[in-house]
């Protein structure tokens, strides 16, 4: 495993761990994540979106069979658009951690997708990343069928490793999530910990410059490897690298993002501090709550 050097990185990280451990003041910690923030400010943009809309046509109705095709010719089976994503701009600086939150549906997995290049924007809209980028999340793109050992070398060759590199990291790997007895076993008979915890090794040892985190972050797996894998992550992972951070739990948005988007269908309804904008998307949830209880009445 590479770990980069970087002072005022490095010194931030140990002062997330020194604030998790102790009663700070919260004045000094907001004069600590500001300075932190006017740095980040200063660098390059790894990510850059422009003008990025993207829609969906569904079908109201499948046409799986033969009969179906040919009764569908005389009768109406129109499709009807979705608006998944809503003229999406957005920087992201390198050493940023970005995090992103709103409701299921809001657009940010399909976001997170654009980046990536899994799915292409709509026409007119452009995106521009500089860096390897890789996605991250529970599912972690691992075939079923395949060995621990043939999916480690699988994701890390998607990443851009060769051969040689991915031997030379592979016990590494397998020691890290503790699963030396089940190396040459299929990854369909591991359980989701297990799964998690191979996924996270696979990306500490990675060389990626860009992390798209899906509903994934480093506590994973049972109590024991929770408190290293959160250790690892706050102390090297995040270091010098840019991360986009998709979740729902306001803990780990709170504690580590620099900043936070919210998104409601399909755009960027909010962006700012972490204390700025998780209030506003919890007002949102509370008024749809709201709505749901008068609907309920009537």
């Amino acid at each position: 495993m590479v770990h980069r050097t970087n002072y005022r990185t490095t010194l931030y990280a140990n002062f997330v761990l020194f604030e998790k451990s102790h009663n700070c003041n919260s004045d000094y910690i907001d004069y600590m994540k500001k300075n932190r923030n006017r740095e980040i400010e200063q660098r390059e943009v790894v990510i850059k979106l422009e003008n990025i809309n993207k829609t969906f046509s569904l079908k109201d109705k499948n046409t799986d069979t033969i009969r179906e095709k040919v009764l569908g010719i005389f009768s109406k089976n129109k499709k009807r658009q979705l608006k998944a994503l809503d003229n999406i701009n957005l920087e992201v600086r390198k050493g940023e951690f970005l995090g992103i939150i709103g409701r299921n549906g809001s657009g940010k997995s399909t976001l997170l997708k654009v980046i990536i290049g899994a799915i292409r924007p709509d026409k007119g809209g452009i995106v521009t990343t500089n860096g390897r980028i890789m996605r991250m999340s529970l599912a972690m793109g691992f075939d079923p069928n395949l060995t621990a050992r043939e999916n480690v070398y699988l994701n890390a060759t998607i990443l851009g490793l060769t051969f040689k590199e991915i031997t030379g990291k592979f016990d590494e790997i397998i020691d890290f999530a503790e699963l030396h007895n089940f190396v040459d076993t299929q990854v369909k008979f591991f359980s989701r910990g297990m799964k998690s915890r191979l996924a996270f090794a696979v990306a500490v040892h990675a060389e990626a410059d860009i992390f798209l985190m899906d509903e994934f972050f480093g506590g994973v797996g049972d109590a024991k490897f929770k408190e290293k894998s959160e250790q690892v992550f706050e102390e090297s992972f995040i270091e010098g690298r840019t991360i986009i951070h998709v979740s729902h739990q306001f803990r780990t948005i709170r504690d580590h993002c620099n900043r936070v988007i919210l998104m409601d269908k399909g755009s960027i309804i909010a962006m700012g501090r972490p204390n700025q904008v998780i209030p506003v998307y919890r007002k949102l949830l509370n008024l749809e709550k709201e709505v749901d209880l008068d609907m309920e009445e009537n």
